[in-house]
């Protein structure tokens, strides 16, 4: 691609505004990924409970219990902030809502 080609793509892309239908769409879709996330890391666990570390030394329990806490955590943290994302878009959604039945009220006085 020539540099022209590029700046022509780039001019042309407009700014989406942000509807009560889009925040909704992106709230189930977020939801329904935390809830995924959650669900896999419910499964890790008890696959890690299930399966205790056969060790006798104890530098190689140690770093095991560390990698399974690791896991079990970044899992955790995905599903929380695609939590946390869901009630926001949620939130913003409902904002929106009100923000635009309140516009309508206020033109038509």
């Amino acid at each position: 691609m020539n540099d022209q080609n590029l700046r022509s793509q780039t001019d042309t892309k407009e700014q989406v505004t942000a509807s009560p239908l889009r925040c909704l769409t992106g709230a189930v879709i977020s939801g329904g990924m935390g809830f995924a996330a959650y669900s896999l890391m419910i499964a890790i666990a008890t696959n890690f409970a299930t399966k205790p570390i056969h060790s006798i030394n104890p530098l190689v329990v140690r770093i095991s219990s560390a990698v399974r806490t690791l896991v079990v955590g970044v899992v955790a943290l995905g599903s929380g902030i695609f939590g946390i994302v869901a009630i926001g878009l949620l939130a913003l959604g409902v904002q929106l809502l009100i923000q635009q039945l309140t516009k309508e009220k206020s033109s038509e006085n």
